[in-house]
């Protein structure tokens, strides 16, 4: 669907030079060069990385949206595009959502649709709050009147398009606690503030004590990720610190759990004796897609796959800074199967994550036709326009 582009051979590309976000230097020069090449007049984002394009010069806009950093982690497989860069791997699919949108910009540029799509190669999707931020902010979404994405799923067999409506992800905030106290020897406990079991305490008691603070339905889930205290086995350290995310399901929860995270760690910490000191991160909402862009993804998944390729997916416990373009226009993200047949599922945000490559060719053919479905929606509503 792509001509003579080759969406393997650049993701491979990709995927052997990762970079973390804001510092895609070489990958946003790719794709410079990619859609220059289709006759296209690409524009790089105010920060330096990133990119936006259109395809058209008239009629109504759709965006359609790649997220194109890396994670810092390190790559586990042998494989002839294993990463070159130590610590930094494309563990989230990323450079296949990047080469999958250059693929239908290829198709798109050959062979133009009426109306107009807005390319969006977006910079920092792993940070918090997210880049999509930057984005929004360097003008992506004016004139817009949907936007869509795919993520890679390697729960979903490579063929099938998983698509909901409503909310798709959570939403995800970032946790730091760091206490401190008189520390000493481990003989003579009494006379310290002893910062590691408090930060006991708080591991085991935070989550429990939130979840009866919290409506159960808006699915709070505080879970930790990193521990750091001491170095000697005989001496209570000064210092400690937690770190972790938590996530919700739903706004209200979200916009509560912020000022309940920190009351509830000084009411864990006080009878230890300790100081603590709370830094909340407000990360992202949930993705929450509209019925209206969801009716034209399962059009285009029956369009270009079959009405076998189409399945309805659950609400993640992940999250995508793609929820904050759904905060200005609606859309919706949609879940690409990445399983290879028969083979082993790798989860994401892992260095051995990779994605079963015949999901690149089914990722373009689905993009095209959701691109053609949008824009005939939009044609034929165009008081909802901006």
């Amino acid at each position: 669907m792509s001509g003579r582009f080759d969406v393997v051979e650049v993701r491979r590309d990709l995927h052997a030079h990762p970079e973390l976000a804001f510092a895609e230097t070489r990958t946003t020069a790719l794709i410079m060069d990619c859609l220059a090449s289709f006759g296209l007049d690409p524009r790089v984002l105010p920060g330096g990385t990133g990119v936006l394009c259109d395809v058209g010069s008239s009629g109504p806009l759709i965006a359609l949206r790649a997220d194109i950093d890396a994670l810092p982690l390190s790559d586990q497989k042998s494989v002839s595009y294993r990463s070159t860069v130590d610590g930094v791997c494309h563990g989230c699919g990323h450079d296949a959502h990047t080469a999958i949108l250059l693929g239908a910009a290829a198709a798109l540029a050959a062979e133009p649709r009426p109306g107009r799509v807005r390319l969006i190669f977006q910079p920092g999707e792993e940070t918090v709050p997210g880049g999509a931020i930057t984005a929004v902010a360097a003008g992506a979404l004016e004139g817009v009147s949907q936007i869509f994405a795919v993520h890679c799923d390697p729960r979903l067999p490579t063929g099938k398009i998983g698509v909901r409506v409503g909310a798709i992800t959570a939403a995800c905030d970032h946790l730091e606690v760091v206490l401190r106290g008189a520390g000493g020897h481990t003989a003579r406990p009494q006379l310290t503030q002893d910062v590691v079991y408090a930060l006991g305490r708080l591991i085991t008691d935070l989550p429990g004590l939130l979840s009866r603070r919290v409506d159960p339905r808006a699915g709070l889930s505080l879970v930790w990720g990193a521990v750091q205290a001491g170095q000697a086995a005989n001496a209570i350290p000064m210092t400690g610190s937690l770190r972790g995310t938590l996530r919700v399901l739903g706004h209200d929860a979200w916009d509560a759990a912020g000022p309940l995270v920190g009351t509830v760690v000084d009411q864990i910490a006080a009878p230890c004796g300790v100081r603590a000191e709370t830094t909340y991160t407000r990360g992202v909402p949930p993705v929450v897609n509209s019925a209206t862009a969801v009716a034209a993804q399962r059009a285009a998944v029956r369009a270009a796959l079959g009405p076998e390729a189409l399945t309805d997916t659950e609400q993640s416990m992940g999250a995508e800074d793609f929820a904050w373009y759904l905060q200005t226009v609606p859309g919706a993200l949609a879940r690409l199967g990445v399983h290879p047949p028969g083979g082993a599922a790798f989860d994401l945000h892992q260095g051995t994550f990779d994605i079963d490559e015949a999901a690149l060719d089914v990722g373009v053919r689905y993009t095209l036709a959701l691109a053609q479905e949008a824009l005939a929606a939009a044609r034929s509503q165009p008081d909802r326009v901006p």
